[in-house]
């Protein structure tokens, strides 16, 4: 059976959901009118409330983003999921860091302590317009950087907040036996420091060369890329023998969109269009927080 999640800041009135669904090809009620329990089931967890509908039939993508559009004037998100995580089985959650574990791009952050924010802004707008990939863009924006010094990554790091819910998902995913790793397009002295605080078992992201405390303003080994995500959340779900249907990836940008779709389930949140238009699930209206309902113990 497949499950559609509806998920919000407040309760579901049942009038939201017959409404969304009265010219859908899925009826959640019987010729009653009234829920039928075996379809329908109601959770209320962290603050947030959640609907699971079982479904038998699949739905295509179009069906998807017309039934989310119809609870979106209600501010209410939908995932649709082939099924939901076991709680006696380790799964894996492989998160994107910025603007998705917190909330702040740091290149961004440390371009504006090192004075070059206009600048590396330039390059990011051009590569968002198709102007140049992921590499070369990311090779010029270090190059702005030089002269930083390594200080300034510890002085940015304390300037960092972790996005809404955040906190809640490090918390339930310890205490539920998952792991957890992040493939961060970003920076590997911050990943270093943010993992000391908070349980992350693995993460990869791009290092920067340094010399004399200061940073050259040139990228160290391999760009974790879109590619390189999707290569090391295969190569990490083997390494922790979860088979993929129980990987959950989790990002925010287009650069995410092969990790998304290599795992088994994979969620925006809060996503750019370039992302939105490759991926099938994604949170808008709540927070990451939701990602607690993935799981058939939530109901």
């Amino acid at each position: 059976m497949n499950s559609i999640l509806l998920i919000s800041h407040n309760p579901i009135p049942n009038n939201h959901i017959f409404d969304s669904f009265q010219d859908g090809k899925v009826d959640p009620f019987t010729s009653s009118g009234t829920i039928d329990p075996k379809t329908i089931s109601h959770s209320e967890r962290y603050g947030l409330h959640s609907v699971r509908i079982l479904i038998e039939e699949s739905w295509n993508r179009n069906q998807i983003v017309t039934i989310r559009e119809r609870f979106a004037k209600y501010k209410i998100d939908l995932l649709y999921l082939p099924f939901l995580l076991p709680t006696k089985q380790t799964s894996l959650f492989i998160f994107d860091m910025d603007s998705t574990v917190i909330r702040e791009e740091v290149i961004d952050e440390l371009a504006r302590k090192h004075g070059v924010f206009e600048e590396v802004a330039s390059v990011t707008k051009r590569a968002m317009e198709g102007g140049m990939g992921f590499d070369e863009a990311l090779r010029l924006r270090v190059k702005h950087l030089a002269g930083l010094s390594i200080q300034s990554f510890k002085e940015v790091y304390d300037l960092l907040h972790l996005n809404d819910g955040m906190e809640t998902v490090f918390q339930f995913l310890s205490s539920n036996g998952c792991k957890l790793g992040i493939l961060s397009g970003g920076f590997s002295p911050v990943l270093e420091l943010f993992s000391k605080k908070y349980p992350v078992d693995f993460f990869r992201a791009n290092g920067l060369e340094e010399k004399d405390g200061f940073f050259t303003g040139q990228i160290v080994g391999e760009i974790i890329n879109r590619e390189k995500k999707e290569v090391y959340l295969r190569k990490y779900a083997n390494e922790f023998s979860v088979p993929l249907e129980r990987v959950v990836a989790v990002g925010d940008g287009a650069n995410d969109a092969l990790m998304l779709n290599a795992a088994g389930i994979g969620i925006g949140i809060h996503a750019k269009q370039g992302l939105k238009d490759q991926i099938i699930n994604w949170i808008e209206f709540t927070d990451l927080s939701a990602l607690v309902f993935l799981f058939e113990s939530s109901f």
